[in-house]
């Protein structure tokens, strides 16, 4: 029976996935609104929102190379963030485009690497990734639900609280919530999404330095020196291969979600949205990060029961519903903001399956480099068709007399995401056994 991973490397793996996810969940719900308020012109706010999963193309290729083979990864973190961190923390400090996108870009690129490389720092400290990958990861579910909900008040019209006097804390709260920030005043207030992301950097920055010593892979003997080339020659194996292309398209899914769902949130009832209150966007959009807490706590015995297909499919699946609730049931504030917890059913049962799915079957020397092939999609290819295509299709074909069609909009990933669950159904069969697996053996115990 294996031994549990001892509560002291529990913790700080914990804590590194909080901090890792707190700096991406700090900035990125709020910024499709934010580049607008700036005076960015479509074509420059796409080309900073295609900086992210740029970065994930170039951190395949090159970042995850150097993780994999050349530096010790717990320190490669640390540079990382400390660069990143002060790009991004840059952001909240300048109007102009090309500084804001300069700095964009290097934060992405440093920061993306970062997530294959918290995934190899946890597979390497645990003895059984299958039961105790779930628990660690929910330390970055954890992570975005704080960053959200700070904005709640960040985002609010202090002087008509002072000017309230409101007599008692309870009093006082009540008058926070009551009063947002509105209009350009709350699109003004958005800049500190960046400053804090920023000095979350930082702070992960220095604990990197305190985590358990994680060794270089070198490359093997008979294999290629290119991490990520031996990766890509995995996908020959016709069940990797699926689950790749299919990744790709549970990514694209995935970011019309982020794309449209805080427009869908904020607009007004009468045009056909929500009308929920800007200070209580991003508290809604973390309900899902909620949700998945909750799921990782089963994600183990989950996969033990239904295996890797079944439990992917239920991922894909929860977005089709939640666009089938937008589509169909607009009018119900409650049934959105409740339909939110499918987020993270949908994260916890596909994308963090795929990351214990690769541990389990790549080898070992260039798991940081598989994990990065998957981000490559998950972040990278599937994010920059979802900022390319999502813009357009919400702003050019769905929209008439400045009116959305929010139902023909969200049947869009309700048809993709089912088509990809039949895809998945139908064509990826995954060895039975680890040792016949892509890796040959590469699911071993660490």
């Amino acid at each position: 029976m294996t031994n549990p991973l001892p509560k002291s490397y529990r913790g700080p793996l914990f804590v590194m996935m909080a901090l890792e996810f707190f700096i991406w969940g700090a900035w990125l719900p709020l910024i499709f609104g934010y580049l607008p308020s700036l005076g960015f012109t479509p074509g420059q706010q796409s080309l900073i929102l295609g900086a992210f999963p740029v970065a994930s193309i170039v951190g395949m290729f090159f970042s995850n190379q150097w993780a994999d083979r050349k530096f010790v990864p717990e320190k490669f973190l640390a540079f990382s963030h400390l660069v990143g961190g002060l790009a991004i923390l840059g952001c909240g400090f300048t109007k102009e485009f090309m500084p804001f996108f300069l700095l964009m870009l290097v934060h992405c690129l440093l920061y993306v690497p970062t997530i294959s490389i918290t995934n190899s720092i946890a597979f390497a400290n645990m003895k059984d990734p299958e039961k105790e990958f779930g628990i660690v990861r929910m330390g970055g579910t954890v992570g975005w639900i704080l960053a959200a909900w700070p904005f709640t008040f960040i985002f609010v019209n202090w002087e008509a609280v002072n000017a309230a006097q409101p007599a008692g804390l309870v009093a006082w709260l009540g008058q926070a919530l009551a009063n947002p920030l509105s209009g350009d005043a709350a699109k003004v207030a958005t800049k500190w999404t960046f400053i804090v992301a920023g000095i979350a950097s930082l702070a992960l920055a220095a604990f990197s330095l305190t985590l358990p010593r994680t060794a270089r892979k070198p490359a093997t003997a008979s294999g290629d020196n290119l991490a990520w080339l031996e990766a890509m020659k995995l996908l020959k194996h016709p069940f990797v291969l699926v689950l790749w292309l299919v990744t790709l398209v549970d990514s694209f899914v995935h970011n019309c979600y982020f794309n449209w769902t805080g427009v869908f949130l904020g607009t007004p009832v009468a045009a056909g949205g929500v009308g929920i209150a800007p200070n209580w966007i991003a508290p809604v959009m973390s309900i899902g990060q909620v949700a998945e807490i909750v799921t990782m706590f089963v994600l183990g015995v989950t996969l033990k029961k239904l295996g890797w297909r079944t439990t992917m499919i239920v991922g894909i699946l929860g977005h089709a519903a939640r666009f089938g609730v937008y589509a169909f049931i607009p009018q119900s504030a409650l049934a959105i903001i409740l339909i939110q917890v499918l987020h993270g059913i949908c994260y916890a049962f596909f994308f963090a399956t795929v990351y214990i799915f690769v541990d389990a079957y790549f080898p070992k020397d260039i798991r940081t480099s598989a994990q990065g092939l998957f981000n490559l999609q998950i972040l990278g290819i599937g994010a920059l068709l979802a900022n390319s295509i999502c813009p357009w299709l919400i702003q050019s074909v769905y929209t008439t007399n400045k009116i959305v069609d929010f139902r023909g909009l969200f049947l869009v990933p309700l048809v993709v995401a089912s088509l990809a669950a039949v895809a998945l159904a139908l064509c990826f069969h995954p060895p039975k056994s680890l040792a016949t697996g892509a890796g040959g053996g590469a699911g071993a115990p660490h």
